[in-house]
């Protein structure tokens, strides 16, 4: 809970963050990483023009990264393990 008045806050004090955007890149980031092989080649190969209108899974990605530096130790191991299960699935160290 330590961490999502951290979160709160971060997201009503800072200039690159809305209310509810930590939660809507771990959904975006954790959606994306379940995808098939096929769809995630297609990505690759093709791009996803659905990103532009529906937010972009690796910069939602690159922004948990922010946030988790921005975050006090305790807080960022908190969101670091949520986060970790997904970089699981993708294949990225923890």
């Amino acid at each position: 809970m330590r961490a999502l008045s951290e979160i709160i806050e971060l997201e009503r004090t800072r200039n690159y963050l809305r209310p509810g955007d930590v939660s809507t890149a771990v959904a975006l980031w954790k959606d994306y990483v379940h995808q098939t092989e096929r769809a995630l080649w297609h990505d690759y190969e093709c791009g996803n023009v659905h990103w532009y209108c529906c937010g972009d899974p690796l910069e939602a990605r690159a922004l948990l990264d922010t946030v988790m530096q921005a975050l006090s130790p305790r807080s960022a191991r908190e969101l670091r393990k949520i986060v970790n299960r997904s970089d699981a699935v993708w294949g990225l160290p923890a």
